[in-house]
Order: C-alpha cells, then structure tokens, then sequence
C-alpha cells in the first residue's frame, strides 16, 4: 500500500536549510528508506507564502494567500497502516520534533471489462 505523508515541523525555520549534520542523518535515512523499497519519493517544500489555497464553494472560487505550514512530502510503501506508522516514527525521530499527517493513497484496479 503507498501512502502519502505530510511533515509539519513543530519550530525552526519554514522553508530553511537544517545544518550539515542535520542534512547528513536525514541523507542517510532518505537513502536507507529507498534501497528497503519503502520510500517512493520524497521533497521539501518552500515558504507558505510562495504557495496559497485555491477553493470552490457554491461555484465561487476563493484565492487565499495563506497556506498551511508543512516542511515537507514523502510517498511510502508500506504493508499495512501499522508499518506506515512505524516509518513515520523512524522519520520523526531524525526530522525532529513536528506533526505526520498520514493518508493512505486509494488504489483502484482497471475498470470492468
């Protein structure tokens, strides 16, 4: 099962660079996780204000500039929402203190015949 996950750092710096040792371990675990077969890909992301949210209600479409403050993104691949949580604990633990909002990515089979 994959699942997407969404970093939310507790403090620091939003969009900052971590330091070299910081960048090493989370290097290493990044590496680690791919050659298990159990990260599919994973990305920082930037600032809130270079991002914002887009919504649709009654047909109206409303622009806010603010988005909701995330350090980062990773697809995992996991057996089961239990092993999922496992990785996110291993994560946090290098990462730092912060918020995983895990969602499993809904896979559909081809359509019936």
């Amino acid at each position: 099962m994959r699942y997407l996950v969404i970093y939310r750092p507790e403090s620091g710096v939003e969009g900052g660079m971590p330091d070299a040792e910081h960048m090493q371990a989370m290097g290493d675990l990044i590496e680690t996780m791919t050659a298990s077969g159990s990260l599919i890909s994973t990305e920082p992301l930037g600032t809130r204000d270079r991002g914002g949210r887009v919504r649709l209600a009654g047909g109206e479409f409303t622009v806010s500039e603010e988005a909701v403050r995330a350090g980062g993104f990773a697809f995992l691949n996991a057996d089961s929402r239990e092993a999922a949580i496992e990785l996110c604990k291993t994560f946090l633990k290098v990462a730092g203190d912060g918020t995983c909002e895990l969602r499993q990515v809904m896979e559909f089979g081809p359509p019936p015949a």
